[in-house]
Formats: structure tokens, sequence, C-alpha cells
């Protein structure tokens, strides 16, 4: 049974960095995507960034130039690195593969 566990966020100030985690288990990783995705309160879930398992990334606009995805493969592991915070980025983020979803780790941005 594949599991997924966030961990990394916190209150952090507006301008600061943060680097979330993703640890999965339950089958191989490689030869999939993995994603962030967030969660903003009283909005809907949307996405953050993908890592392709041929090693293509993909983020979105509001993340691009500040957030790196990256895995690693040997370790199971996902990481978002998140810089320069805006408060805006405040919600809820969640990792992703194939169907299954973690149970998001929260990141406050607020001075």
């Amino acid at each position: 049974q594949v599991q997924l566990v966030e961990s990394g966020g916190g209150l952090v100030q507006p301008g600061g960095s943060l680097r979330l985690s993703c640890a999965a288990s339950g089958r191989t990783f490689s030869d999939v995507n993995m994603g962030w995705y967030r969660q903003a309160q009283g909005k809907g879930r949307e996405f953050v960034a993908i890592s392709g398992y041929l090693g293509t990334t993909l983020y979105s606009d509001s993340a691009k130039g500040r957030f790196t995805i990256s895995r690693d493969n040997a370790n199971n592991t996902l990481y978002l690195q998140m810089n320069n915070l805006k408060p805006e980025d405040t919600a809820t983020y969640y990792c992703s593969v194939l169907q299954y979803w973690g149970q998001g780790t929260q990141v406050p941005v607020s001075s």
C-alpha cells in the first residue's frame, strides 16, 4: 500500500525559505511522476510542481523561479525547496503520486 508523508511545513516570514519533504513507501517510485499541490483555506487544490520520472520538471507560474522540486529515488523522497515565500503561498501543501495523496503539511507565511 502506497503511503506518502509530508513534513517540513511551519510558520515562515515573507521572504523566507522552507524545504518540504515527502517520504514515500509501498512501491518503487523511480518510474512514476511525483508532484506537489497546495490548497489555501476556502480555495480549491492547485498544482505547484511536478517531477517527471524521466528527469523533467514543470512548475506553476506562481512557483516558477522561486520553488525547486527534486527527488531522491534511492530514498523514495520528494522535495520542494521554497524561496522568497509570499503571504499568498500560505496553504496546506500535499504530495501526490499516481492516485495517492499525503495528509498535507501546513505552510503559513506571515510576519
